[in-house]
């Protein structure tokens, strides 16, 4: 932590300005509930948040956020926008992710217990938490009228949940009216005071699945059977010898087919993951999983009713991580500093994995309160004591703000170093 940055916080965090965003928080923890029970109660499962994504459209234009719109992949956006910044200026992203993993007809209504100030609801935490806490920070800057050196982009994000696959940060970075001029992304996620995920886990995930010309157990006996040469292929996929540094790891996640006792399955299926900090260890092992599939099948798809194989990518999330050296980082360590939190770094699959593959400065982080029971039925969340991390977080995006151009040059020099080592 650099001694200029830590006097940049400190300046910041005297401002009449700052402490006016400070006491907008204070005062409004239980508006900030409100909005959190009334996010939950809107259903919003993977490819299905259009009608939470309409909600907070009516919330970005109702806290006074300027080009509020829905893009072409179903994100929220609305900038706190500076005076005099153009179409091509760079922004500071404050995202937190719509989508719950749970399947449309979940009921999601959420309780509040009688004894305590738990609530209890499916996404209350994941990503409820982090949902409130973006409008709380919008309100915040608003009441107290601040004008940040460049303008703040705030994202109600889809897709961030299972096989959503990263969908909506992959819009807003690679193909949105916004690619190219975010300098620096902040991801709301759950729970905690001084937590901040800074290492992205990277993932792939597979649907495999074989089929053949299927038919009755006596009859057609003899004919190939997808289940048998699946079950083959699997039992061999799990013996791979996997890399332990960095840790790299394989699930074999569900498997299905065939209809009865007595029918030769004409497919049958299976979902795979790996995880891994290595995107080489990790892209190692799904080479290895092609080629024992492919292996396996090989003796039956010159047949007159052939075995066909079909491996389908259904998640890629890439692996990378902050630098130790970033400006960022160095803010967020000032940010603490000032607030007399630690600084908890962590390893994630988050929102922030997407930019953070690209170079581009980013953390996840924790938005106050305690939760627990994530992607279960029984999640909860307490938002009791959230104001600290609250106050974090408007710091460490305003600090942001105002280092834009060094988090820029972080950014064009790893895409640079990326060109350069390419063979």
């Amino acid at each position: 932590m650099s001694a200029s940055t830590h006097q940049r916080v400190t300046q910041l965090a005297t401002l009449t300005a700052v402490h006016r965003a400070f006491y907008w928080l204070h005062l409004h923890q239980p508006q900030i509930r409100r909005w959190l029970l009334e996010t939950v109660r809107i259903p919003a499962p993977p490819f299905g948040e259009r009608k939470r994504a309409e909600a907070f459209l009516e919330r970005f234009r109702s806290l006074g956020l300027t080009n509020v719109h829905l893009d072409e992949e179903g994100n929220v956006l609305g900038e706190l926008a500076t005076e005099g910044g153009g179409d091509d200026a760079p922004v500071i992203l404050l995202s937190a992710h719509l989508d719950t993993v749970f399947p449309a007809g979940t009921a999601c209504d959420p309780v509040e217990a009688a004894d305590s100030p738990r609530i209890f609801g499916p996404g209350v935490c994941d990503n409820g938490a982090g949902l409130s806490a973006l409008l709380a920070i919008a309100a915040a800057l608003r009441y107290a009228n601040i004008n940040p050196p460049i303008s703040i982009l705030f994202a109600a994000n889809v897709g961030e949940e299972g096989e959503g696959n990263l969908r909506g940060m992959r819009h807003i970075f690679t193909s949105g009216s916004y690619c190219g001029r975010i300098a620096a992304a902040l991801a709301l996620e759950g729970s905690g005071t001084s937590a901040v995920v800074t290492s992205g886990l990277g993932s792939l995930r597979y649907r495999i699945t074989i089929t053949g010309p299927g038919g009755h157990s006596w009859s057609d006996a003899g004919a190939p059977n997808p289940i048998t040469l699946l079950s083959r292929a699997l039992s061999a996929i799990s013996h791979i010898p996997l890399s332990s540094t960095p840790l790299t790891t394989l699930n074999l996640g569900h498997i299905s087919g065939g209809t009865s006792v007595n029918s030769i399955p004409s497919s049958a299926a299976a979902l795979i993951e790996l995880r891994s900090t290595g995107a080489a260890q990790m892209h190692q092992a799904a080479h290895e999983i092609r080629r024992i599939l492919h292996e396996t099948v090989a003796p039956y798809i010159a047949l007159p009713a052939p075995v066909t194989l079909r491996i389908e990518e259904i998640g890629d999330r890439p692996a990378a991580a902050l630098p130790s050296g970033s400006a960022l980082l160095d803010l967020l360590r000032s940010v603490d500093r000032h607030l007399n939190l630690a600084t908890e770094q962590r390893l994630g699959s988050t929102d922030a994995n997407l930019p953070l593959s690209m170079g581009i400065p980013a953390v996840a982080i924790a938005t106050g309160g305690t939760g627990g029971g994530i992607h279960t039925l029984d999640e909860w969340y307490d938002p009791t004591g959230r104001e600290i991390a609250l106050r974090r977080i408007l710091l460490l995006l305003l600090a942001s703000t105002q280092i834009a151009p060094q988090l820029t040059a972080e950014a064009a020099t790893f895409k640079s170093a990326a060109v350069h080592s390419t063979p």
